[in-house]
């Protein structure tokens, strides 16, 4: 498992966890504290409690093998090999530059990536040193002005989830990699220079959304170009054959959730998927086409296995990550993979939860810095980081018919008396906003503190609620978030007499940019002033994948795209409030190559109606 450095709520807090197979190896990265944000690497022993400091930082990026006894790291673009059993650490000679390295489940050798911008390879080293596994010279693509890349994700793989460009087979006998020229191809690789495709109608599912290959041969997620309809495929390691085991449609899109396929103990595969009849509305896993969750779990990732205490061996619990009957919540539950007469059965987990990505393996379970074995919670990894500066105590109320999650922010020590809004829109459509997490408020705080009320909603188009909720803004985003945003304004009122909505500022950066933008060009009876930080101003530059989801093909929806394009927004309402735009040009609006949070907060204050 490949770790790269993230910061959960600022330096020093222990993050990209690892655990090993047998649990008895839990693996992370860790710095000294908010003054060192240079990450060690650290292993915890849940057996003694002790941790012990593998490699001092920086470290770029980490993986370990399938029992976490050997780790591979970067630093500074050189390859290091970590025996985590004994601690020594020693420098692994190698071709170039070094990315995305990554053990074999046997910890016997290690195979990275070079040159990731460009002509990318792949690479492996072991005991027989350094050798090419694929790769091919940048001038072989010229006729297509490109290069060819093995090993990479390619370009709007991350829209997906898909972050990867490679993986190891479970015997460490063969490596699953992807080309990219032009289009996306996948091919199985033997360690003695063999190599077969791996076939399916690369044509019609172009996307390759999904990949996972632990235990069990490859599984894959494909999409067509428009995402209406996906395939799950299992692959046959020795000849690259495929297999269809589920089939996903929408008539919107299709939304595979994280940590799907996957092969369970039992040879069924695991699908992510939708009931959308007989009055449900919910994301669900299936097992070979029977139902797992209940349709009140709203399932947003499968974080791993967990086996039952007493169970039958070889049927442990999945570890979901979701929410039950309120969105803003965000919690752990052990879904049983074997079915009884009496339908789905879920516990919910009432220890780890929260927003902390949670890791599951060897019968532990690490979410933030606390370490659970089984439903116990036996340690707590040491975290360097600063406490959090404000308590934030957002207001969660659900309003409108629709019932859109909204949040009221007062500045702190707040007695009464009119405020003008700050509605934030943060990244925008497919971005949460409204949870019940204090690490999540601690920015608007600090805007509310400035002396306004900030409000957070999330419309339609935002994951979180169920499926229709989400999806309901296909082709016409822009009219639907807009009136949401406008209508949870007049609804809170009823509740919060002190919003003055005479006086509405909005912010946004990104697609959340776009639609302040948007805000202050199409509403503004509604919203008075804005800033929009790196707008997204043409959707037809964002990556195909991001944009047809969300407005269709462009060759039959032009009028869609110039719906939402913001130069023809600005030129339909010329005489527009107050904007401020940061890191692009849009027409006539005042812009500044980058703002801080303080430039903010005096454009709007001085652009709010007095």
């Amino acid at each position: 498992m490949l770790c790269g450095v993230e910061y959960p709520f600022g330096h020093g807090a222990p993050h990209a966890v690892t655990i090993g197979a047998d649990g008895a190896h839990i693996v992370f990265l860790r710095s000294a504290g908010p003054g060192d944000p240079d990450p060690a690497l650290w292993l915890f022993d849940p057996d003694s409690g002790a941790e012990h400091l593998v490699a001092p930082g920086p470290i770029d990026a980490y993986a370990a093998d399938r029992d976490a006894r050997v780790a591979a790291f970067t630093r500074g673009g050189r390859l290091f090999r970590a025996d985590l059993e004994s601690g020594a650490v020693t420098a692994v000679p190698t071709a170039g530059a070094v990315h995305d390295a990554r053990p074999d489940p046997t910890g016997r050798m290690i195979g990275y990536v070079t040159d990731p911008d460009g002509s990318a390879a792949l690479r492996v080293a072991g005991p027989d040193g350094d050798r090419l596994l694929a790769g091919e010279p940048g001038n072989a693509w010229r006729e297509h002005g490109g290069r060819i890349a093995w090993g990479v994700a390619g370009r709007g793989a991350a829209e997906f989830g898909r972050t990867r460009g490679w993986w190891w087979a479970p015997d460490g006998g063969q490596v699953l990699a992807v080309r990219t020229a032009g289009a996306t191809s996948l091919h199985l690789l033997d360690l003695d220079d063999g190599w077969v495709d791996v076939h399916w109608d690369r044509e019609t599912y172009p996307h390759l959304a999904q990949v996972r290959w632990a235990g069990g041969g490859p599984l894959i997620t494909v999409l067509r170009r428009m995402q209406q309809h996906g395939l799950v495929l299992s692959v046959d390691p020795r000849t690259g054959e495929t297999q269809v085991h589920a089939e996903l449609a929408d008539a919107r899109w299709v939304e595979p959730i994280p940590g799907t396929p996957r092969h369970l103990p039992d040879g069924r595969v695991l699908v992510g998927g939708e009931l959308a009849h007989d009055g449900f509305d919910a994301r669900c896993l299936f097992a070979d086409g029977s139902l797992l969750t209940p349709p009140g779990l709203y399932v947003r990732r499968v974080a791993g296995l967990l086996a039952r205490a007493g169970g039958p061996p070889g049927a442990p619990d999945l570890v979901v990550e979701g929410s039950m009957g309120d969105p803003a919540v965000r919690e752990v539950f052990r879904v049983r993979t074997t079915l009884g007469g009496g339908g789905p059965d879920v516990t919910r987990l009432t220890g780890p939860g929260g927003w902390h990505p949670v890791t599951a393996g060897g019968g532990m379970l690490v979410t933030g810095d606390e370490v659970w074995r089984d439903d116990r919670r036996i340690a707590t990894l040491r975290s360097m980081a600063a406490p959090l500066r404000y308590r934030p105590e957002p207001v969660l109320e659900r309003v409108t018919d629709r019932r859109l999650p909204a949040a009221v922010l007062y500045p702190a020590g707040h007695l009464g008396g009119a405020l003008p809004v700050l509605v934030t829109l943060g990244e925008g459509p497919g971005h949460q906003q409204v949870r019940a997490d204090p690490a999540a408020w601690q920015e608007r705080q600090r805007l509310a503190d400035a002396g306004f009320a900030v409000v957070s909603v999330d419309s339609r188009g935002t994951p979180g609620v169920a499926p229709s909720f989400e999806k309901a803004v296909h082709r016409r985003l822009a009219d639907l978030a807009l009136a949401d945003q406008a209508d949870a304004l007049r609804a809170l009122l009823g509740k919060h007499p002190d919003l003055d909505l005479g006086r509405v500022a909005v912010r946004g950066s990104g697609l959340g940019g776009w639609l302040a933008a948007l805000a202050v060009l199409r509403r503004p009876d509604v919203f008075h002033c804005g800033v929009a930080r790196e707008p997204v101003i043409d959707w037809t530059r964002l990556p195909r994948a991001v944009a047809e989801r969300y407005l269709g093909d462009p060759a039959d929806s032009a009028h869609v795209y110039r719906h939402h394009d913001l130069t023809e927004a600005l030129a339909e309402e010329p005489s527009h409030g107050p904007l401020l735009v940061s890191g692009v040009t849009l027409g006539d609006v005042e812009s500044v190559p980058e703002l801080t949070l303080d430039d903010e907060l005096t454009f709007l204050t001085a652009n709010l109606p007095s």
